[in-house]
């Protein structure tokens, strides 16, 4: 297996991801803050956009922890690693800082984006053999 580590931040706001790739599957662990934690799991499936079936697009399915808010980071991401590498994707992410401010969320939901930016376009290098 390999796998790429990547992070963007730093302090209470640092975001960090691991990807493994998994035979022609990738598997993205995306933590951050103070808690590093499984909040939510998502999983992605390559398939052919409704609106446009030469298109591809990405079917998600969410796991979330009872009271907890990654979500939608997770579907996020697993949709988006999905529909660009067109391979199945599971995504798992837990961000947490106690008390957290408008703009600790702020900063980590920044730092989460870039993080996300850089793993798709390694991946994208790594699959495609560059």
């Amino acid at each position: 297996m390999k796998t790429l580590d990547i992070k963007a931040g730093s302090g209470i706001h640092l975001v960090e991801a691991t990807a493994v790739l998994c035979g022609p599957d990738v598997h993205v662990c995306i933590c951050g803050g103070t808690h590093h934690h499984i909040g939510a799991s998502a999983l992605g499936l390559p398939c052919p956009s409704l609106k446009d079936p030469s298109k591809l697009s990405a079917s998600v399915s969410v796991l979330n922890v009872v009271r907890h808010k990654e979500d939608q980071l997770a579907r996020d991401a697993a949709y988006q690693l999905t529909k660009t590498l067109g391979c199945r994707v599971s995504v798992s992410a837990g961000l947490h800082v106690d008390n957290a401010t408008q703009e600790d969320i702020q900063k980590l939901w920044k730092n989460y984006e870039q993080v996300l930016q850089e793993v798709t376009q390694r991946l994208k290098e790594v699959l495609s053999g560059a």
